[in-house]
């Protein structure tokens, strides 16, 4: 039975103090996103209870329970204080997906500091623009991360502590570098987590704009209301549950959900740090007999590519429950899931500024296959009108999709960045930046990023019909549409197409492609031109940069690049 239950009648229902009456929370009282992921669940008996199951890329394996946890955030939160890190003060993660960055995330939240995760991936360049804005005091990392924190130490006066999580002692640290290790100091038994309250900062997670530098989301403890109910409702989260989240704490997906949410709920939750590859993504699911899956569309893809042989190699029986973020979910790839794992994808849909899902397919409700599903209980979601910010009546228009404050987990600003909050706001609602449409069952649609839609002969286009269509073709692997200048219709559609294996570009197949996808494409959607491409320009947390082919089209500067996937 899912927690859920009648999407309809828990719509109804449901408010934010059922949420906080159910995780203990009254307002007022101190709230602390590291003590009640640890301590709360240890004070309910589940101490001995798993709570961690990592798997290094050379197959090591470490186990940790619900009170080895506890016992590991203090160490790390007391280790910080000895060292002077003061409430409010930025701790910034910099490591590969180890158990120190999952614990070390609920460490530094217990001393009232505000962590700052970010991708290990990230060069100096990226990580000295999140740092200096920021103003960051210290800085966990691993010794293969340490050359890129050195390069820029001299231009961060703020940053006072660089803690090495695996120094050996072959070679010497330098002035403000220590070392810490998690697993072999002395445990503390007892901390004094700092009294944080509903609105003390908690987590900065920056985001990358279209222009300029990336903006540091500010988030507080209170998210963590949004976070337990909307992982125990769309995840589907039950006492016995093996999860696993493929996301990376440095994307907000792999924090929200892939250590408050399941943690709040006292979920066993399994992590590998063994890269993409679907041999490597099956075993797993078959070792940990994970029942509870989270990916990105991007992921699903890929594993389509991989075909069904592979699938079938893997005893995958164990899963019950699949949920997919990052980008629209396309149709065909939720009916693929169906087939490969007999459990269709659900989408959710959600930003690194509402801090929790917002719109998304639920256990027990009707899937459709492409649609974004309905708001989540709490949540007031509309479709306005571009001109006037006012909510459109008419079922199938499209317009911003936006979301009606508060909410728990909503950002509450930019890091030294008022002015772009503000302006995220528009007649009492907050704007995603996105276009969708809602269907006659309230169904969301999702069109494309405000940014991405494509403007031919005064028609909107969105990017995500084409591509959904381009990617039924056999042959097509990955797909991306954006606008191209054009003296007569403004814009026309150009297609970025990447092939899966065995097939090679040509003009012969380029219409064979655009002969498939006439049937199921209005003319206006039609793409005028398409490229062949080895790869598409992604984000890390999976994301297709789509205005990066279109800025090549137009000649147009590529602003920030700083989460590309290969930077």
């Amino acid at each position: 039975m899912s927690h859920i239950g009648n999407y309809e009648e828990t719509y109804a229902k449901f408010t934010w103090r059922d949420a906080e009456r159910e995780i203990g929370y009254e307002p007022g009282d101190p709230i602390n996103i590291g003590a009640w992921c640890t301590d709360r669940i240890c004070a309910q008996g589940k101490g001995r209870k798993t709570a961690l199951v990592w798997e290094g890329h050379d197959g090591t394996r470490k186990q940790y329970t619900f009170d080895d946890m506890r016992l590991r955030t203090n160490t790390i939160a007391a280790f910080l204080r000895s060292h002077g890190i003061e409430p409010g003060e930025r701790v910034c993660l910099f490591m590969d997906k180890i158990p120190e960055l999952y614990f070390g995330f609920l460490g530094v939240l217990k001393t009232g500091a505000i962590v700052q995760p970010l991708f290990s991936a990230f060069g100096s360049e990226s990580l000295l623009t999140r740092l200096a804005d920021a103003g960051t005091s210290a800085i966990f990392t691993q010794k293969k991360h340490l050359a890129k924190v050195r390069a820029i130490v001299d231009q961060l006066p703020s940053l006072r502590l660089i803690i090495v999580v695996d120094d050996d002692g072959s070679k010497p640290l330098r002035e403000r570098e220590t070392a810490f290790d998690m697993d072999g100091s002395p445990q503390v038994e007892h901390f004094d987590v700092h009294p944080t309250t509903a609105e003390s900062p908690s987590v900065l997670h920056y985001t990358s704009g279209t222009t300029g530098k990336p903006k540091g989301a500010q988030h507080v403890h209170y998210s963590l209301i949004s976070q337990y109910i909307t992982a125990k409702y769309v995840l589907d989260l039950h006492e016995d549950d093996i999860y696993w989240c493929t996301a990376d704490p440095g994307w907000v997906t792999g924090t929200s959900y892939g250590i408050i949410g399941p943690w709040a709920n006292g979920v066993t939750q399994c992590v590998t740090d063994a890269g993409f590859k679907a041999d490597n993504w099956y075993g797993f699911i078959e070792r940990m007999r994970v029942t509870v899956w989270y990916s990105a569309p991007t992921a699903i893809r890929g594993l389509m590519k991989e075909g069904l042989d592979v699938v079938r190699k893997y005893d995958l029986s164990s899963l019950r429950h699949l949920c997919s973020v990052g980008e629209p979910l396309n149709a065909e790839a939720v009916l693929w899931s169906k087939e490969a794992f007999g459990k269709m994808f659900h989408d959710t849909f959600w930003q690194t500024e509402t801090g929790c899902i917002v719109i998304s397919n639920y256990p027990g409700m009707p899937i459709k296959p492409g649609s974004m599903g309905k708001p989540f209980p709490g949540i007031t979601a509309a479709v306005l009108d571009p001109s006037t910010y006012e909510p459109i009546a008419v079922k199938g228009e499209v317009g911003l999709i936006a979301i009606r404050p508060p909410w728990p987990s909503m950002f509450r600003t930019y890091w030294k960045n008022e002015e772009t909050y503000k302006a995220k706001f528009r007649n009492g609602w907050y704007i995603c930046g996105d276009r969708a449409s809602i269907d006659e069952d309230g169904y969301f649609w999702f069109i494309g990023r405000d940014d991405d839609v494509i403007n031919t002969a005064g028609h909107l286009v969105g990017p995500f019909e084409i591509e959904s269509a381009l990617l039924e073709h056999p042959a097509v692997a990955e797909s991306a549409a954006v606008g191209k200048p054009d003296p007569v219709n403004m814009e026309v559609v150009k297609a970025f197409i990447a092939l899966k294996p065995g097939y090679t570009p040509s003009k012969t197949l380029e219409l064979e492609i655009m002969n498939f996808i006439r049937k199921k494409l209005s003319p206006l959607a039609m793409p005028q031109e398409v490229e062949f491409v080895p790869s598409l320009p992604r984000t890390r947390s999976g994301k297709i940069m789509r205005r990066l082919l279109r800025a090549r089209e137009w000649g147009e500067e590529i602003g920030d690049t700083s989460t590309l996937e290969n930077d």
